[in-house]
């Protein structure tokens, strides 16, 4: 069965996504990172490109061509989302049929910020993922980073 993580009390969700992603690419993993929020995965996608002026994180979105081929690939739809790795979603809501788009992915890790609504959200995911026989873990981010 897939790994579910919980990061929470986040301080800076993308710029700590963006941390989670660069780890996995170091370990030589391919990830995905999924929200239905376009306008969120934009922000994702820009944080990638300006959140370490040393790092690199090669990635495109799903519809390209190349992500057949490079190693993060981002996706606003569960459907076109290639199977990984790891999958990293940004999502506020559980994916819809998330069973079956789990099922493609080792590790799925939620990063969860230090607002209360995003803290409410992703206490309604915990639970959901629970109650269909999942078992996820919850790590408290040291200081918010």
């Amino acid at each position: 069965m897939t790994k579910i993580d919980f990061h929470f009390n986040v301080e800076h969700r993308l710029h700590y996504a963006c941390r989670v992603i660069r780890k996995a690419r170091a370990a030589s993993k391919r990830a995905v990172v999924y929200t239905r929020h376009t306008d969120r995965l934009a922000q994702f996608d820009n944080a990638l490109w300006t959140f370490s002026a040393l790092d690199f994180v090669p990635h495109v979105y799903a519809d390209s061509p190349l992500a057949a081929t490079t190693p993060v690939v981002l996706a606003a739809d569960s459907a076109s989302a290639p199977g990984s790795d790891v999958l990293l979603t940004l999502d506020d809501d559980v994916p819809p049929q998330f069973e079956d788009f789990f099922a493609r992915y080792q590790r799925v890790i939620e990063v969860v910020s230090c607002d209360d609504e995003d803290r409410r959200r992703a206490r309604t995911r915990f639970k959901n993922y629970r109650e269909r026989g999942y078992e996820p873990t919850a790590f408290e981010a040291k200081n918010g980073h």
